[in-house]
Order: structure tokens, then sequence, then C-alpha cells
């Protein structure tokens, strides 16, 4: 992370957190995400019991999509919005659609609205915690990665995903209340001073790199705020396609530059 590239932006506005509901089970950014994260998960968990912990839940996607195919894994959701929260606990309370949402044979998850700088935890309690791009809406970052690191068992799996290259920050970050966007050498160098090892580091939304720099530096920003919304159906194809295309890549190797920053480290 560059310090000098940190602005001062205010929390992530109703309104987004609105817009990621509505169209995070369908967007192709998510999608892959998630893919991602279930993908590392399986590697370092391999399907048995597990207690996770997703720090930074926002509306619940993430747990949404996995929970139903890993009934052995038990979620519990923190965010600091009371909207997201609400919009997170909804999913469990009316009726989804089909491949999303948890099941009444599958053990709900927790969410609890609490700030990820002062965990409501006690220490060494989750084999897995996830933080799908939530650390860059913190002032403290290094301090939340100390709190994943004291919940976490020994041998426990941090798996984190951040907004990349600080020459990237555009009119998007501002919209959704980012602070910073980060360079590997940086997030490594954090990783580490916060007691983290085995990191594996990767850039990915590789391919798709050009089409964003060009959206978000050289045209007006969107009177809708963020690039957080639902896309022309070839543009979410070539979304599609584009990712898978990568994670064939990154089960050969990492690849090294793109839009975000994947780390999984013990």
């Amino acid at each position: 992370m560059d310090r000098k590239s940190a602005r001062v932006a205010a929390p992530m506005e109703e309104a987004e957190y609105r817009k990621l509901a509505a169209v995070e089970d369908r967007m192709w950014y998510f999608a892959a995400l998630h893919r991602l994260i279930e993908r590392a998960l399986q590697k370092r968990l391999a399907g048995g019991p597990a207690q996770i912990l997703d720090a930074g839940c926002g509306t619940g996607g993430l747990i949404a999509r996995l929970a139903p195919a890993y009934p052995a894994w038990s979620w519990t959701g923190v965010d600091v919005s009371p909207l997201g929260c609400a919009l997170a606990r909804e999913r469990w309370g009316v009726p989804l659609r089909p491949g999303f949402g948890v099941q009444a044979e599958h053990a709900l998850p927790r969410i609890v609205e609490a700030d990820i700088t002062s965990l409501p935890f006690p220490d060494a309690c989750f084999d897995a915690v996830v933080s799908a791009d939530v650390l860059y809406h913190v002032a403290d970052d290094q301090q939340a990665l100390r709190e994943f690191r004291r919940v976490l068992r020994p041998g426990g799996v941090l798996i984190l995903n951040l907004p990349a290259h600080p020459w990237l920050w555009s009119y998007h970050d501002a919209a959704v209340g980012g602070l910073r966007r980060y360079r590997r050498s940086g997030l490594a160098r954090q990783l580490s001073a916060a007691g983290f090892s085995s990191v594996r580091l990767t850039h990915w939304n590789t391919l798709l790199l050009p089409l964003i720099a060009f959206r978000r530096k050289c045209l007006p920003a969107p009177a809708g705020g963020s690039d957080v919304h639902e896309f022309s159906r070839p543009l979410e194809l070539l979304g599609r396609a584009a990712t898978a295309l990568e994670r064939g890549w990154l089960d050969l190797a990492p690849l090294p530059f793109g839009s975000s920053l994947l780390a999984v480290g013990r």
C-alpha cells in the first residue's frame, strides 16, 4: 500500500449497499470474485467442517453463494453498516432465486454488526477469515489485519481481495467510500508485519484492466456513482469469459498486474 495514496472518504452510503444487494448475485465481477475465494477455501479446508468469518460481509452475497454448496462450513458475517447487516439477514428470511441463499437444511449464518478493527469474538475461534474489498475502507487497516490473525486458529487461512494500483484511483473508489488502493509489495509487507506467512499474492482482472482504466480515467464519472450496476449482456459475457480464462492461468502462476489483488496466507 502507498500511504501517500490514501484519501479522505465518507463511509459507503446506503445507496451503494442497496445497489450491491440488487446486483451482487448476478454481476460478473462478484461471480468471479466469489469463485476465486471458493477455490482458495476448497484447497485449504478440503470441504471439511470449518468456522469461517466473512469480515465485511456487506449484503451477504458471498455467504449466500457458498453456504449451500458446503454445508459443513459454518459462516459468521460481520459488517459495520446496520443496513448492510439488515440486507444480509433478509437473504435468510425471504425466498431467494434457486442457486442462491441458504436452504432450510443448512445452518443459518450469524450476521453481526461490528467493526473489523475490534472483532467481538474470542481468540483462535475461526478456521478461515475472508475479507473481500473491505480493508480499503478502513483507516487502520493494519489493526484489522491484527484482528484477523487474533481470531484465526493456528494454521488458519486468511483470504483477502483488495483494489490494486494507486494510479487507478477514480470516481468509483470515492463513491464506495474507499481510502486507498494497494501495491502488491506494500500489501506483502503489511501481511508479514501482522504475522501471516506462506502468503500467495496475485493480481487478477488482468484482461479487462485496459477497459477499466479507460472507463475510469478517461471518461466522465457516471451519474449513478460507482461501477456497481448491471451491465449489458455483451459486457457481462465478456467479463465472465475474461475472468474464467484468468482462473485457468492462476492454476499455473500468479498474474503480474490487474485491477484487483488476491492474497492468501496462513
